[in-house]
This record gives C-alpha cells, sequence and structure tokens, in this order.
C-alpha cells in the first residue's frame, strides 16, 4: 500500500467493501448479456426524463437551453443572428409571439391617471361592495386607524396623540363624532295601534317606554331596552334611540324613528315585522343617485383599446361591474331588496332608512357656540316661483310654513344667550332649516368660544324659559320627516367643484350675494340635545352635547365647517370612554345578555386569544401562575350559577365568613393552601363541579338587573361615597331609607331575581389603574382590619399559584415533533384526543370560578382605566347578585361596600368602593 494506506490495485469509482465476498469484491457480480428489449423496457423513464431535461427551453428567450454556458450572450435576446444557425427559427418564432403577448397585455395605468377623478370614483364604488362607507370615510381613512366593524369601515383612533386633548375637548369645548352608521327604523301607522305593538318589546320597571307622555308628545327623544315580544327579564334585545313625530293637526296618524346599533338592527327588525304584523314587503323603489363625471381621456385613448384586463384586479370582473354613479347611502344593498313592509291587518308600515339620514354628534359645554356659528338660518324667499326644481320655494308659499320656520329660528338664536349646553332640558328636538353651511366657512380654522356682547343681548327671560321648560312641542316639527323633501335635497346638491365656481365669480367670497337666491337648496335638519351623565352624584351633566340629523349627500358639506370651528374629532376609542366617564353601559361591549353582546364578546375573546398566542412565552404572562382562569372573557353563567350554589348550601340565615378571615390578613407570603393553587370560598361551602353540572340542567341564562326600584333599593344599601373616601349625602325622598337590609328581604330579591347580574362603578381608593377583565373580590375580615390600621395599605397579595399545565404542554410539543417525524415513533397520538393547551391559559372546562383564589371573586371589570375626571382609577363591571347581598350582610356597616379588585396580570389587590349608580 501507499502513503496514504490504499492498495495498489485501488481504482477511483469503484466501491471499497461492504461485500459478502471479501472487503475488496463488488456487492454483486456484472451480468454476462443483456436482452435490448427488456433493457429499454426498465430504463424507459429514465430515458424520458433525460430526453426532457435536454429539449426544455429555458430563459427568457426559450432557446439558450440546448446551449452550454460559454456560448450564451446577452444580445441573443435581441438579435436572433446572434444564435447559432440552427437555433435561429425557433428563436425568431419565439420573439414573434412574445411581442404579441406584450402588446395584449394592458399596462397599469400611471398614478395621474389613476388618481383622476373619475378614475377615483370607479376604484371607490368598486371597494365599496363589501362594506359600507360612510360620506366622511375619505376624511377619515387619511387621519385615523380604520377598522371593518358590523358591515362599515370606521374610525377606530386618530394616528396622531390626542388622548387628553379629547378629553378636554369633551370636557372644556366640543368633539365631533360620526355616528352615521348607526340604523334609523321608520314605524308609520296609527298610534293606539303602534303603541299596542310597542308595548310587547319594552317594561316600565326599566324606565320609560315609547309611550312616554314626553317622548310621545314629540318634544324629547327618549331611550328605551328592548326585549323580544313578552319575554321581560330575559331575552334582551338591546338599548335603542327612539323619536316621535309631532302630531300635524286632528290626525291620529303618527311617524317614529328608532335608532338601533347595526349589531341589533336585524334582530330588532325581525321582531318589529313580527309584533306589527308586517311581513308583505314593498317594491323598492329605483336607486337615486348623483351622475359621476366621465373619466378625463388618457394618453393612449387616441390608440387601440389594450385587450385584456386591468392588472391588480384580482375580482375577474373588471371595469363593467363598477357602477360610474357615485355611491350615496347603502351602497351594499341589492337595487331588488325590499326595505319597507306593510300589514293589512294592522296597517303598519316599517321602513329601513339605514344611511338615509346621517347623524353627528357634537360632546361638550360649548356645543351650541359650535351650532350657533355654524348654521345660519334658511332665508325667506318673497318671489319665489313654483316652477324652481327646489323645495323651499315651494314650501315658502304657505304661510304657515314660515311663521314656524321664523319662530325655530329666533328659538335657534337664544342657544347663543345658554351658558353651557347642559342647562338646556334632556333630550330637547328641534327643528331647523339652515342654508349651505358652506357658504359661511371661515377662511382659517380657529376655535369658537362664547361671544359676552351676544350673551348680553339676548332675552334673558326667554333664555330661563328654555333652561327651565325646554322647546315648546310645536318647534320640533321638521322637513327632514318628508321622504320626498329628504331626496329633492339630496338631488339638487350643488357639487363641490360648481359651488366654489358661483360663490368665487358670482356670489362673492364671503356669500353675501346668495341671500335671496333661489340657486341654492336648504336644508332641513333636526337637533337633539344628548344628556350627559344623569347617574350619581358626582360630575353631574358631564359629557352632554347635540346631535344633529341630516338628509343624506350632504355629510361632508356639514362636516369640515364644523372642523373649521375647532372641535376635536373622535372615533369609536373615544365614544367607549365617553361611555366610561359617564358611567353608563356601552353597547354591545356591556351587554353580555343580548345576541349582539354575546357575538362581540366572542370575537373579542377570539382576537385577545390570538395576540396573546403570537407573543413568545417569555413575552407574555403566565396567567395560570397568576391565578386568572379567564383573562380574555368573563364565564358570567359559571360565576352566576356558583353564587346560587353557595347561597343554597351556606343558608341566607348565616352571613357569609370567608375561609382565612379570622386571624391576620394574608400576606404576600399566603396560606399554604393558596400556594398551592388549593379553592378558597365561603367556609365549608365550594362548589362542586357535580353540583354544577346538576345546577345547570335547569336551563336557567343569567340576566342583567334593569329594575329601577330594585337597583335604588341596593344603591341605598351600598351607601356609596366618594373615591377620596368621604361619605356622600344620601339623596332626599328616597324611599329605601325606610327598607332596611335583612335575610327576609334578600331572600324575596333572591327569589324574583335569580341569577342575575349588577352594574356597579368602582372608585380606587388608592392608586391603580384596573383594566380589562380584571376580578372583583370580596375582602376578608382581616383585610378590613388591616385597613382600619393602617391607612395607607393597599390591599393584599395574591400567593403565586402552580401551573400543573406546564409538562403537559412540553409533552404535546414532544408528540407534535414525532407526528413531523413519524418514523422515529411506532405510534403516534390522536390529534382528536390530545386536548388543546396553551402555555400560560387555563384550559377548558375551567374550575370552580368563585373559590379558585385566595379572595372569593364576585364579578368582573368590563371597562377600566385611569380617570382623568376623578384623578383615580375607576372601573365598570357586573357583580352576582347573590354574591352582593353576602357580600353586604358580613360587612360592618361603616366598611359597607368595599371590595377588592386585582388585574389578570396582577397578584396586588386594591381597595375599590362600590357605587350603584341609578
Amino acid at each position: 500500500s501507499n502513503s496514504q494506506g490504499q492498495s495498489p490495485s485501488w481504482t477511483r469509482g469503484h466501491h471499497w467493501g461492504g461485500s459478502e465476498r471479501g472487503p475488496r469484491g463488488y456487492s454483486q457480480e456484472l451480468p454476462k448479456y443483456i436482452t435490448a428489449s427488456v433493457f429499454a423496457r426498465a430504463r424507459a423513464a429514465e430515458v424520458n426524463a433525460m430526453l426532457k431535461a435536454v429539449t426544455k427551453t429555458t430563459g427568457s428567450a426559450h432557446v439558450f437551453g440546448p446551449l452550454p454556458k460559454h456560448m450564451r450572450r446577452r444580445a441573443m435576446s435581441h438579435n436572433v443572428k446572434r444564435l447559432p444557425r440552427r437555433l435561429r427559427a425557433v428563436a425568431k418564432k419565439t420573439l414573434e409571439k412574445t411581442s404579441q403577448q406584450k402588446k395584449e397585455q394592458s399596462k397599469s395605468k400611471s398614478r395621474r391617471a389613476r388618481r383622476r377623478h373619475g378614475n377615483l370614483l370607479l376604484e371607490f364604488n368598486r371597494r365599496q361592495r363589501k362594506n359600507m362607507w360612510l360620506e366622511t370615510h375619505i376624511w377619515h381613512a387619511k387621519r385615523f386607524h380604520m377598522v371593518k366593524k358590523w358591515g362599515y369601515c370606521l374610525g377606530d383612533r386618530p394616528t396622531y396623540k390626542c388622548y387628553r386633548a379629547c378629553f378636554r375637548a369633551m370636557t372644556n369645548h366640543c368633539l365631533l363624532q360620526d355616528l352615521s352608521y348607526y340604523c334609523c327604523v321608520e314605524l308609520q301607522g296609527e298610534e293606539d295601534k303602534l303603541l299596542s305593538a310597542l308595548s310587547q318589546l319594552t317594561n316600565k320597571e326599566t324606565g320609560p317606554t315609547f309611550a312616554a307622555a314626553a317622548c310621545l308628545s314629540g318634544r324629547r327623544q327618549g331611550t328605551v331596552y328592548v326585549y323580544k315580544a313578552d319575554q321581560f327579564p330575559d331575552q334582551l334585545l338591546g338599548q335603542v334611540l327612539f323619536m316621535w313625530r309631532p302630531k300635524t293637526g286632528a290626525s291620529d296618524h303618527r311617524q317614529l324613528w328608532i335608532w338601533a346599533h347595526p349589531s341589533l338592527k336585524q334582530d330588532l327588525l325581525t321582531e318589529l315585522q313580527s309584533v306589527c304584523q308586517c311581513s308583505e314587503p314593498i317594491n323598492p323603489r329605483a336607486p337615486e343617485a348623483h351622475p359621476a363625471p366621465a373619466p378625463c381621456p388618457t394618453e393612449s385613448a387616441a390608440e387601440e383599446k389594450p385587450i385584456g384586463k386591468k392588472r391588480k384586479r384580482a375580482d375577474g370582473e373588471g371595469l363593467a361591474s363598477v357602477s360610474v354613479k357615485k355611491i350615496i347611502g347603502d351602497g351594499t344593498c341589492p337595487p331588488n331588496k325590499p326595505v319597507s313592509w306593510n300589514s293589512k291587518t294592522t296597517g303598519i308600515v316599517i321602513s329601513d332608512l339605514t344611511m338615509e339620514i346621517l347623524r353627528y354628534r357634537l360632546i361638550g359645554p360649548l356645543s351650541h357656540c359650535i351650532l350657533t356659528d355654524t348654521l345660519r338660518p334658511a332665508t325667506d324667499l318673497a318671489g319665489a316661483t313654483v316652477s324652481s326644481c327646489f323645495w323651499w320655494p315651494e314650501h315658502c308659499m304657505n304661510d304657515n310654513n314660515m311663521l314656524l320656520h321664523h319662530q325655530q329660528a329666533d328659538m335657534f338664536q337664544l342657544f347663543s344667550g345658554v351658558c353651557s349646553t347642559a342647562e338646556i332640558p334632556a333630550g330637547t328636538v328641534l327643528g331647523l332649516t339652515v342654508d349651505d353651511p358652506r357658504l359661511t366657512i371661515p377662511k382659517k380654522r380657529s376655535k369658537v368660544m362664547p361671544d359676552t356682547e351676544q350673551l348680553q343681548g339676548v332675552d334673558a327671560e326667554k333664555v330661563r324659559s328654555l333652561t327651565l321648560q325646554g322647546v315648546p312641542v310645536e318647534y320640533a316639527e321638521s322637513s327632514l320627516w318628508d321622504q320626498a323633501v329628504r331626496d329633492n335635497v339630496t338631488q339638487n346638491k350643488i357639487s363641490e367643484q360648481v359651488f366654489l365656481h358661483l360663490k368665487m365669480y358670482i356670489w362673492g367670497r364671503d356669500g353675501s350675494g346668495v341671500c335671496c337666491s333661489g340657486s341654492i337648496c336648504r336644508v332641513p335638519i333636526l337637533l337633539v340635545q344628548q344628556p350627559g351623565k344623569q347617574v350619581g352624584e358626582e360630575r353631574a351633566s358631564w359629557g352632554t352635547g347635540w346631535d344633529i340629523l341630516l338628509p343624506k349627500g350632504w355629510g361632508m358639506a356639514f362636516w369640515v365647517p364644523l372642523i373649521y370651528r375647532g372641535v376635536r374629532v373622535g372615533g369609536l376609542q373615544v365614544g367607549l370612554k365617553h361611555s366610561q366617564n359617564k358611567g353608563t353601559s356601552h353597547f354591545p361591549n356591556d351587554f353580555p345578555d343580548c345576541p349582539a353582546g354575546v357575538q362581540f364578546l366572542k370575537e373579542q375573546e377570539t382576537q385577545l386569544t390570538d395576540d396573546y398566542k403570537r407573543r413568545p412565552p417569555a413575552k407574555r404572562p403566565n396567567y395560570i401562575k397568576h391565578g386568572c382562569l379567564a383573562p380574555f372573557c368573563c364565564p358570567w353563567q359559571q360565576l352566576a350559577e356558583e353564587w346560587e350554589i353557595i347561597v343554597s348550601d351556606c343558608g341566607a340565615e348565616q352571613p357569609a365568613s370567608v375561609k382565612g378571615g379570622q386571624g391576620s390578613p394574608a400576606g404576600p407570603q399566603g396560606s399554604e393552601e393558596a400556594c398551592s393553587g388549593a379553592p378558597s370560598t365561603v367556609e365549608g361551602f365550594a362548589p362542586q363541579p357535580e353540583d354544577l353540572a346538576a345546577n345547570s340542567n335547569a336551563e336557567t341564562k343569567f340576566k342583567v338587573l334593569r329594575n329601577k326600584k330594585v337597583l335604588r333599593q341596593l344603591s341605598a344599601w351600598c351607601r356609596p361615597i366618594s373615591a377620596k373616601g368621604q361619605r356622600a349625602r344620601k339623596p332626599a325622598g328616597c324611599p329605601q331609607q325606610q327598607q332596611q337590609l335583612s335575610s327576609q328581604v334578600a331572600a324575596s330579591l333572591l327569589a324574583a331575581h335569580c341569577r342575575s347580574l349588577v352594574w356597579t362603578r368602582l372608585s380606587l381608593l388608592k392608586k391603580g389603574r384596573p383594566t380589562l377583565h380584571a376580578m372583583i373580590c370580596i375582602p376578608t375580615p382581616g383585610d378590613l382590619q388591616q385597613l382600619c390600621k393602617d391607612q395607607a395599605y393597599c390591599g393584599p397579595l395574591e400567593p403565586r399559584h402552580t401551573d400543573h399545565f406546564k409538562h403537559k404542554v412540553k409533552q404535546l410539543k414532544k408528540g407534535d415533533h414525532k407526528k413531523l417525524h413519524p418514523e422515529k415513533t411506532s405510534q403516534a397520538p390522536d390529534p382528536a384526543s390530545a386536548p388543546t393547551l396553551t402555555l400560560g391559559l387555563w384550559p377548558e372546562p375551567l374550575p370552580s370560578v368563585t373559590s379558585h383564589c385566595s379572595r372569593v371573586t364576585l364579578g368582573f371589570v368590563t371597562q377600566g382605566d385611569f380617570s382623568l375626571s376623578t384623578g383615580c382609577g375607576e372601573a365598570l363591571g357586573f357583580v352576582s347578585l347573590t354574591g352582593l347581598f353576602h357580600m353586604l350582610s358580613s360587612q360592618p356597616a361603616e366598611k359597607r361596600g368595599l371590595v377588592l379588585v386585582r388585574n389578570a396580570a396582577s397578584l396586588q389587590y386594591r381597595f375599590a368602593k362600590l357605587n350603584i349608580e341609578v
């Protein structure tokens, strides 16, 4: 052998060793002869693959494949003579075919062509076929983060930092919101039949109904909870706004508008059709829209029309399927879909006016100043002719109409003498006809403030009558109720281009030449006063404002002038904070007992869970170790059932005593039982899984308590105090002062309202910021004693729990790894039998909600944040009515209503005061 240890007989390419005949032999002997036919048949697949690889053309010219790399040149793709003669014919055919395909392929238009008005209109109409756009969509899309919800594209929050600025606007000046996505349902018929049908959907225990005297006259807007027919207090549909049209003459025919959230509209419409017996659809009228100007011709218009489809259009329908008219209103509704239904038995007509009427909301104490500066009452046309295409000249021919218009204009001018919007009675409705607000738009954006000269010039006696009695009934009438007037106003709106041309060259820049002109359209509107904070005794009337109802097509004509008056613009998040500061429930977030709320909570849970799973385990909290069973949802049904079991086992005559509360309060170390994750609840009465299974067979779903009388009783028992710990005075004339909390009263209320949840407001006594889905717990007697001894005591700590599912998650990950490599294991586990476990989340089914932690769970938080108005953390949520009675009966009188609040990702409990505001 040589220096490398190889044999002299070693040959490159021969297999070395591994043979049965010896280390130097081959694995098998070569055959002595072969048959050509058999050999070719066995190697047919290999031969075909080789021929295919040799004859396959690659590259842009499709003829360079047979050439070796050293013979390929870039010039061959342009000059066929650069190729060898044997390939020139094939290359010539390929180049001709490629040039023909390039001619047939339509090139995407340039950005300049795409940004032309006509082409933009076609693109915008195409994008509105799935989700409806508000008329202010383009304005919002440039400044807001847009979200797709409830079939609309809505502005969620601004792209710039303005959280505190929006709060200051709602507190001191004015904030603007576009609520045009709210759906309007119109009912027409005799008053008695309408009230008889609507009475099946409401109940007087929840507050004023459709038959309230102030609302029935038409001078006030009302709010009501709507249920399924004769199903109160179960099967809630949601909360709606309603408005009656004032009576005209001695006719008994009435007109009603019901404003509902888009997630509630379909359920409400179905129930209204059932109770009103309106099942016969009315043929829809032809859709009305503005004709859009033709697209400007491009540079290639004179050339031959390109063949093919425009690039980046994946729907395959091209421009032929897009309407050439501007979409005004609901662009997703098919033309043949009925929007009105009538009944031959009751004579009631139901109409769906979705996107037919726009709704803008002004929030703030100076909202009336913005309105008086932006809107101008329509001018009187003395020499009007009936032949005009506008509705206003014909309307001016009637002396009664003009008398009412002048009275409404005088009443509107009285708004300038009011210091704050909160001085006007809640729900006041004022009808008005105004000139085009684009005429008086200022040259520069500035903030409108109250004028002291106007305050002195207004009649003080009339202003006092306005603030005490409100607007008279006859002043609530408006032409906006008439369908014909709304269509006329929408059709005859002057476009922005024509309006600017007339204003610059004919009317004058200040619009003085249009005062008595009949060439512009007057717009009928409705002004509705929106009440602010009406519950509780703190921050009364905070967040009050005005709603403006407009005909469709006039959205931007009113939006831009309002912006130029210095208002802030808010989105969906600002609306949620507005409800939180008022202490009211926000639809559908805080309505877990209605279908719309259930659907919203499911979508929210899915989104939060997906966001949690996208983060790595080291960068997200382990909720099992924090003792949180449901960080992304609130198990209301399980909470109500467990408290019902606890009460039935414990007995109503015995006050609840929390286990571990006789001694010192639990410190950071806690007890051994709590550290191990063992349950701790009302002593001796922990709900067992078999009890929950037996109790769930009753098919009794939880519900939210909305009985005003019972809520006032609970509010008096809780004796609310302010966030700073100062005891507030009791409201005068409270009937709850005559009835004390006792076991008999509690038993009677629980029998009538079993498995009920109570809406509460929580104010933290010390520092802290409650978050979504935080737990509301009952403090032990030791916690209350420690708070009395040490005023700086923030609250106890929850001992850290043990994650018993961590090793199971690792085993499942190993099982998934074995599934990917089945050759490493003999038997793979069944994916259907393996539970879906996520590291840090408790799997289904959940254990006892009330007894899982060291403090008994009473409820959960649905809204929580640091309140800029009170300077402390505040939260809104629901607590179990049964658990609330047990807590109040066990607490001392001077500490009644104190609870503990703990966030899902924290171990720190913090004291809070529980208030029930009615």
